[in-house]
């Protein structure tokens, strides 16, 4: 047993070097939105999100003054953020029960309404005191018009206890659930 530890150490320092392990990888979880109200009348499609260069990896972005942005070293989400904010946000609504249908853009559905998303933010803010901080603005568009039905943006500011890791990832999923608890709200009053 002891061989094969020994083994195992060895062929990960061979070839140049040991590799540092991996940072930890977060996921956001899909906030439970009560199913009560009425049903939307209407199919609804989600794009997935836009944003800028930064927000757009699986780097977790700190701002440690207004003007700088960072990625914490010892954290990674699971997936680019866009495309994790659209798979989480598809499953807030399912999980609703408030529309008929609800899907990807991608999975050729024929919708009434498309529900574009683009993340303003997502982020600790250290000048905030820490603080986590998630705006997301949201369109909803006719599909067969193309026309926008009625836009809103979303934010939310959570107290973060650290700039680092776990803490930090539990405050920036606490603002993200916020934040589309009132999207999901918002959205099936309207379609």
């Amino acid at each position: 047993m002891a061989a094969l530890a020994l083994l195992a150490t060895g062929c990960t320092t061979l070839g140049g070097g040991s590799k540092s392990a991996p940072p930890p990888t977060y996921d956001l979880t899909v906030p439970a939105v009560s199913a009560g109200g009425r049903a939307a009348r209407g199919q609804l499609t989600i794009a997935e999100a836009t944003t800028i260069g930064a927000l757009d990896s699986d780097k977790i972005v700190v701002r440690p003054t207004s003007g700088e942005i960072a990625a914490l070293a010892d954290a990674q989400w699971s997936d680019r953020l866009t495309k994790l904010v659209q798979a989480r946000t598809i499953q807030a609504f399912e999980n609703a029960n408030r529309t008929r249908t609800v899907g990807r853009a991608s999975d050729r559905i024929t919708s009434d309404y498309q529900l574009l998303l683009d993340i303003r933010a997502f982020e600790i803010s250290i000048p905030a005191g820490p603080a986590a901080e998630v705006e997301i603005s949201a369109k909803i568009v006719g599909d067969s018009s193309g026309r926008i039905i009625a836009g809103r943006v979303f934010h939310a500011t959570i107290p973060a206890g650290a700039t680092q890791g776990a803490a930090a990832v539990a405050a920036l999923d606490a603002a993200f659930g916020k934040v589309v608890t009132e999207l999901v709200l918002w959205a099936t009053k309207i379609i």
